[in-house]
């Protein structure tokens, strides 16, 4: 969870892409296809923004952006261990949030 990302940053689809494509090599990934990107809820201000998808071998990536306060939202679900330490940093690089609260869970299925 993200708070106050670069607003700008958070409302370009074009960054948004290249932020999901850049995770997914950093945290050694393999995309499945390219990344699904939609901006809606412009009706609700508290909720509007970016929701991404990006299919991953391994599970998804999602993230949704609000617009309003910048905020950000992000899950990596994966079968695949990665380094949650470098997904941060790329999220710190990309977006720029004031603050960040992590949580991570290891499934045993």
């Amino acid at each position: 969870d993200c708070k106050a990302c670069d607003k700008a940053k958070i409302t370009d689809a074009t960054t948004i892409r290249n932020f999901a494509k850049t995770l997914v090599k950093a945290i050694d990934m393999k995309a499945y296809g390219e990344p699904l990107l939609e901006h809606f809820a412009t009706h609700n201000p508290a909720a509007g923004g970016y929701s991404l998808v990006q299919l991953i071998e391994t599970s998804d990536i999602t993230a949704h952006f609000v617009d309003l306060n910048g905020d950000a939202y992000f899950d990596i679900f994966s079968c695949k261990a990665f380094d949650t330490a470098i997904a941060e940093k790329v999220v710190r690089e990309w977006f720029s949030p004031q603050s960040i609260r992590k949580m991570y869970f290891e499934r045993q299925a």
